[in-house]
């Protein structure tokens, strides 16, 4: 496994650990997988990791209710947790996918798409993207 593939296993895993006070006070960890997969969430298969200095970055975007984020695309791969509001993301090609808070994405690489906060609150997000030292996670359409 190369260090990349390593560093967003780990931060995934990481991510997904949860204890509550009970489970603390009970000496009992939980570990709950939120998501495992190996396509994007258009059923597209995700790409080998390219080559270069790893670099993973961690950002939270809130987007208010009603607005939708400009076209762009990911070269790299990265996934997402809702914590609040609902999401809706289309690809130029038509597919789409509708999130609510709690739900996980795994975005699509290389492909056009936009997201638009649908719900009666912001939508806030959190997304991991395991990319390259140097180099934009996202790139918007011109």
């Amino acid at each position: 496994m190369n260090n990349i593939a390593f560093s967003f296993s780990t931060l995934l895993l990481l991510s997904s650990m949860s204890v509550s006070a009970e489970q603390a006070h009970s000496g009992k960890i939980q570990v709950e997988t939120l998501t495992k997969q190996q396509h994007s969430w258009n059923g597209a298969v995700l790409p080998a990791y390219p080559q270069g200095q790893p670099e993973v970055q961690i950002m939270r975007f809130t987007i208010p209710a009603g607005q939708t984020l400009p076209t762009h695309k990911h070269p790299y791969i990265n996934a997402g947790l809702l914590l609040s509001g609902e999401l809706q993301v289309e690809t130029q090609s038509g597919d789409i996918i509708h999130i609510k808070a709690g739900d996980t994405l795994v975005e699509v690489v290389d492909t056009w798409h936009w997201g638009k906060s649908v719900g009666k609150e912001a939508a806030q997000i959190v997304v991991f993207y395991a990319g390259v030292k140097g180099q934009p996670v996202t790139l918007k359409k011109q």
